[in-house]
């Protein structure tokens, strides 16, 4: 890549990875947020479901301003108030204030994977979109293992609400944006060749001849947030800590061993996508899932769960290591900022109550949370499988238009 391929790229990763780590700073600290507020871990899953379910709007409202004004003033925008919002949890005096707070958080992450995957897939050479796609999206448990690591070294001496105010640093990355990387090329050439981008119009036209296309990003988009969702979100703090009664410690090592699982998978499944398609890769890692489940929840040692946890991660970041290529290919040029992150954040909003349903089928099940977790990602890894299947491809498709 080149000098300014490379800086858009780097500011897109760390973007995505920075948003990852605020929001699972919050699932790292479930059952002690609850604690504090004296509160029940459910009371608190809501927190994560309004989370998801604002960021479509998040999505909307960045996307707009990156199709009108630019991918980098939008992705600045979508880092800045996340970022505010996380230091403004660590002062949150109830539970009713820091369930608003969460939600207002998920309109600044919302906006980020949208605008920062726009800008990176449009900015790199399309050969090398699939290796680049997966370890875009490998910011993610990148994210989740420096919340694991955080938790492990910030809250035995501050607490949750310290973990929250150094979630507030990712600030400091709209500076490096705002210096050193330049606006999508693909941008400025739509730009360049109508004299100018109207969101709103080209949106609705979009929705008007491509709402076949865009519902099945939706559904596509359900099946990977619970696939994604339903392995991380109870896990921790819920599975590990409360029913199998592991220490801090030792949740946060095992999260950061099933992180790096995350991150080899998405790379390796995402590189695997340029070679044999974007849907052959979603598919063999979607169904690669259900043969780890009973590593991943059935072990008694702390050992045996950080292997299962690492062969779950592999499967279900692997498949998620192709979707921005996928979603960016398949997405009209003239609305990509906007696009492809509304119909993730829709597929977002679909899958927000994933974490209070689960929590109520394991109560329902004498407290065990694995049967929970595990019942719900076995139907999913089906689902998700057979919508990738039935779905288009578009690799390795032109993401700028020809010039005037």
């Amino acid at each position: 890549m080149t000098g300014p391929q490379r800086r858009a790229f780097i500011a897109s990763y760390l973007g995505w990875m920075l948003d990852a780590f605020d929001f699972f700073l919050l699932v790292m600290v479930v059952r002690h947020v609850a604690a504090d507020f004296h509160a029940e871990i459910k009371a608190v899953s809501y927190a994560i479901f309004l989370t998801l379910a604002m960021r479509p709007v998040g999505a909307l409202l960045f996307g707009f301003i990156a199709d009108r004004y630019g991918r980098r003033p939008a992705l600045m925008g979508s880092i800045l108030l996340y970022a505010a919002v996380e230091l403004l949890s660590g002062f949150a005096p109830s539970l009713g204030a820091f369930l608003v707070l969460r939600a207002v958080f998920g309109i600044g992450m919302g906006g980020e994977w949208g605008v920062g995957a726009s800008l990176a897939m449009e900015s790199v050479p399309a050969k090398s979109r699939g290796v680049l796609s997966g370890i875009l999206q490998q910011g993610y448990p990148a994210g989740y293992l420096l919340a694991a690591v955080t938790y492990w070294t910030v809250f035995p001496h501050f607490g949750w609400r310290g973990m929250f105010i150094v979630g507030s640093l990712p600030a400091l990355l709209v500076l490096f944006i705002r210096s050193k990387v330049e606006e999508s090329p693909a941008w400025l050439a739509r730009r360049e060749r109508v004299g100018g981008v109207r969101p709103l119009a080209g949106m609705w036209t979009a929705l008007r001849t491509r709402w076949p296309l865009f519902l099945y990003m939706i559904a596509l988009m359900t099946a990977f947030n619970c696939f994604s969702h339903g392995t991380q979100d109870l896990y921790p703090s819920a599975f590990l800590e409360k029913q199998r009664g592991l220490s801090a410690a030792t949740v946060s090592k095992i999260a950061i061993v099933y992180n790096l699982g995350a991150i080899t998978g998405g790379i390796l499944v995402g590189a695997t996508s340029q070679r044999f398609g974007r849907r052959r890769a979603i598919i063999c890692a979607a169904l690669l899932a259900l043969p780890m489940i009973p590593f991943w929840i059935g072990p008694a040692s702390a050992l045996g769960l950080a292997v299962g946890g690492f062969l779950i991660q592999f499967a279900v970041q692997g498949a998620w290591g192709v979707v921005p290529a996928h979603l960016n290919e398949l997405s009209p040029t003239e609305v990509r900022g906007t696009f492809p992150g509304l119909a993730y954040q829709l597929g977002n909003l679909a899958a927000s109550m994933l974490s209070p349903l689960q929590v109520t089928l394991a109560e329902r099940h004498g407290g065990d949370y694995g049967f929970a977790l595990g019942g719900v990602v076995g139907v999913v890894a089906l689902v998700l499988a057979a919508l990738a299947l039935l779905g288009p491809e578009a690799k390795e498709a032109e993401l700028a238009p020809a010039r005037a």
